[in-house]
């Protein structure tokens, strides 16, 4: 059961609540479930009882104790239990979920946590004339379309270099109406650091701009063009390119993705495909092969390779339409850059388990962890092409 799913799930045991006469309320068109907070339990935690208490004259824990009996007897949730004053903590079958939610994500693709249909908001985000606050801007622009709503972008001043090096635009350029304040405004990058900027070219220049917090200066060196796990947007995009990698070299083996549990076994200890422990670059191979060479200095180091490397993985997978509904409605691309960075980080020693070694034939587990790989990669692909920055199957 993915979010969604599980968002509509709850959904609907409001509304039996309610067609049964145990609530008097309307049912609300969306449920958050959300990972639990802080003295939660299980997978998923959801505040809708806490949500209808009011209009149903009743305490946010009696919503919660009607609500509870429609959700334990559904397929897939295994327990569901209260916390607090009313909050609904959701245990899943893991190993059902995390097969729904791979071919989830494989279904949507890159759109994978988009809405599905135009919500009905019309979004104007202002900004003033400088670097940062466009690019802030643009990438919000992307989440808020994600999410449903039609957007329109206004700057108080624009340079058109911007646009050759750093690809981004907006849809107006002047003084707004005094009933349109500027409400895109994050720290700004010292105009002595704009040449900076620029020299980084667009993608690691986008993120150099995004990934910090809006509140946060924008470290704008080199250090965004170097191929080390010290670079998070090498992280992610080095994760990126070996979870194509995998497809490319399992097209050579013979076998192709097949979402199911992924589960340890032998192989699941031990080196990685190419021999060793760490992942290793560049990621290349213009057939599909793909084949790790030597490893680049500083390339991402992980722990031994196994299968409980996927529970984590799994997790930081199903949270990605939050980050997205998050970071849209709070104008907070960084967010999502750094959500991309803890997919990147949970995946690569995952990535290692991917394909047979050594003698080993082509089995079910392979496929089920190459379709877990491909949905990695749907996943980076699609949150970087909202940040405005490729995702390249080789590096």
């Amino acid at each position: 059961m993915t979010p969604v799913e599980l968002s509509r799930t709850v959904l609907h045991a409001v509304r039996r609540a309610v067609d049964a006469g145990e609530l008097s309320v309307a049912v609300p068109t969306r449920a958050v479930v959300a990972p639990p907070g802080p003295g939660g339990c299980g997978d998923y935690a959801t505040s809708i009882a806490l949500q209808l208490a009011r209009p149903a004259g009743q305490t946010p824990f009696r919503v919660a104790e009607v609500l509870r009996p429609y959700l334990v007897g559904t397929d897939g949730i295994t327990d569901v239990v209260l916390t607090g004053p009313g909050f609904l903590n959701i245990s899943l079958d893991r190993a059902a979920a995390g097969v729904g939610l791979v071919g989830e994500i494989l279904r949507r693709g890159a759109r994978y946590g988009y809405a599905e249909q135009p919500d009905g908001r019309v979004v104007q985000l202002h900004c003033p004339h400088d670097l940062r606050a466009v690019v802030v801007a643009e990438a919000s622009a992307r989440l808020l379309r994600s999410q449903g709503a039609l957007v329109r972008v206004t700057a108080e001043g624009f340079e058109d270099v911007w646009t050759s090096v750093l690809r981004v635009t907006v849809d107006a350029v002047g003084h707004a109406p005094a009933e349109l304040p500027v409400n895109v405004r994050p720290v700004p990058v010292p105009a002595s650091e704009t040449a900076d900027v620029m020299s980084l070219g667009r993608d690691a220049g986008r993120w150099a701009l995004l990934h910090p917090a809006p509140h946060d200066r924008p470290r704008t060196g080199d250090e965004h063009l170097v191929q080390r796990e010290s670079n998070p947007l090498f992280r992610v995009r080095y994760a990126h390119a070996r979870a194509r990698a995998a497809t490319r070299n399992a097209a050579d083996l013979g076998f192709t993705a097949d979402p199911g549990p992924v589960t340890s076994s032998g192989s699941d200890t031990g080196t990685g495909s190419g021999g060793s422990g760490t992942p290793t670059g560049p990621v290349t191979g213009s057939g599909g092969s793909g084949t790790p060479t030597a490893p680049l200095p500083g390339t991402p180091t992980a722990p031994t390779p196994h299968a409980d490397a996927a529970p984590a993985l799994l997790a930081a997978l199903a949270d990605h339409p939050r980050v997205l509904a998050a970071a849209a409605e709070h104008r907070a691309p960084d967010r999502l850059a750094r959500h991309l960075v803890a997919v990147a980080d949970a995946a690569l020693p995952f990535l290692l388990t991917v394909l047979p070694r050594g003698g080993e034939k082509p089995s079910a587990a392979h496929r089920a962890r190459l379709a877990l790989a491909e949905a990695v990669g749907a996943v980076l692909a699609g949150g970087l092409d909202l940040l405005g920055i490729d995702a390249p199957d080789h590096l």
